[in-house]
């Protein structure tokens, strides 16, 4: 499977047709790069609306996919972990069991979803809520709590097994509190903590543990202060943890902690049950959204009526220079002049250079897809 593949739109001029156009585009690829996979990509008739709307429509579009992109890779990224975690052997990604690869190469509009009567705006906003209710899972938040409850940094860990009763002092009058202190600010610590406010113990504190970001340190002072204390140390970049020791709360922080580590590999399996049905979603959604900037970016290029051909190609490294050179041939001249005209304003920095929303400028739509 290839991990880079161009969405691209060549302008079908004159008396010309879609057909003998694709015809000439494979002749040259089988001639010139055949080791270039070629596939047609059907976007079907969109209501197009005002020239304003796709104007600001094609900016919102630019934006907007790093947004989608970014999820669809999030996932991913997310099922590889769970599947590394978990000892789950490494599974195809699909869409509705289609590998990921087969449905862009293969790509159908899904009317029953975004129907193409609808106007762009609500195809896109569709899409966007899509993505969005992909993006958030209820499974992920408990399993990261657990995992911030276990591994996380002295700011967020349970504290139960860190601190022993000797630790801490509990009376009428005394109480002992936690500071968690940021590494590098332990010498601050060491030589301001007993000033912090009145009828603080002297010499009190005392190191307990150490992580990679933080040092959690003890101290004892007077009950009455220690509002005033805390309040004091937020303000010095010192975190006064919520820590009360009894052996009952003790021993049910240890249980609750135990009950969530049991439930670590449901919830761990349940998550990447939901990864795999949310990427294929978002991957969906996805190619979805790169069809509407196609078609839109070729209707603010080519013009009206729509009249272009739409393809996915995934040219190995060595043949990129030479099937742009095919793609650009394949232009007429007159698109080519527009082309020169847009190159030639971006340069003196204005014009419409880069409307395909792709780092370089083409006399044709161009879009990159990286699959990982």
């Amino acid at each position: 499977m290839a991990n880079r593949y161009w969405v691209v739109s060549l302008p079908v001029q004159g008396s010309a047709s879609a057909s003998s156009l694709w015809n000439r585009l494979q002749d040259q690829i089988s001639k010139h790069s055949f080791d270039t996979p070629l596939y047609r990509f059907n976007i079907p008739n969109l209501r197009v609306g005002t020239l304003d709307s796709l104007l600001s429509l094609s900016d919102d579009l630019v934006k907007s996919n790093s947004f989608v992109e970014g999820v669809s890779h999030k996932i991913r990224r997310q099922i590889e972990e769970l599947e590394r975690v978990s000892g789950v052997e490494t599974s195809a990604l699909t869409v509705d069991g289609v590998p990921v690869d087969s449905y862009l190469t293969r790509f159908v509009w899904d009317e029953a979803k975004y129907p193409t009567m609808s106007h762009l705006r609500e195809i896109v906003d569709g899409i966007h809520s899509q993505v969005r209710v992909a993006e958030y899972n209820n499974v992920r938040s408990q399993l990261n709590a657990i995992n911030r409850k276990q591994t996380g940094s002295l700011a967020v860990q349970d504290l139960s097994n860190l601190v022993k009763p000797e630790d801490i002092i509990t009376s009428e009058h005394l109480v002992t509190l936690l500071a968690v202190v940021p590494k590098y600010s332990q010498k601050d610590w060491l030589s301001g903590y007993e000033t912090l406010t009145n009828y603080v113990v002297p010499r009190s504190t005392k190191k307990l543990h150490e992580d990679n970001e933080y040092a959690l340190y003890t101290v004892t002072l007077f009950r009455r202060v220690a509002d005033n204390f805390r309040t004091s140390a937020r303000e010095k970049g010192f975190q006064i943890r919520d820590f009360e020791y009894s052996p009952e709360a003790q021993e049910s922080r240890k249980w609750e902690l135990e009950k969530l580590v049991q439930g670590q590999e449901s919830l761990r399996s349940s998550l990447l049950q939901w990864s795999y049905t949310s990427y294929g979603e978002v991957f969906s959604s996805w190619m979805h959204f790169c069809a509407v900037r196609v078609f839109v970016e070729s209707i603010l290029r080519y013009g009206l009526p729509p009249s272009f051909l739409s393809f996915v190609l995934s040219p190995s490294v060595k043949s990129e220079k030479k099937v742009r050179s095919i793609l650009e041939g394949l232009c007429d001249s007159a698109n080519r002049q527009v082309f020169t005209y847009w190159r030639t304003d971006d340069e003196v920095g204005g014009g419409m250079a880069g409307l395909a929303g792709d780092a370089d400028t083409y006399p044709y739509v161009s879009l990159t897809i990286n699959l990982v």
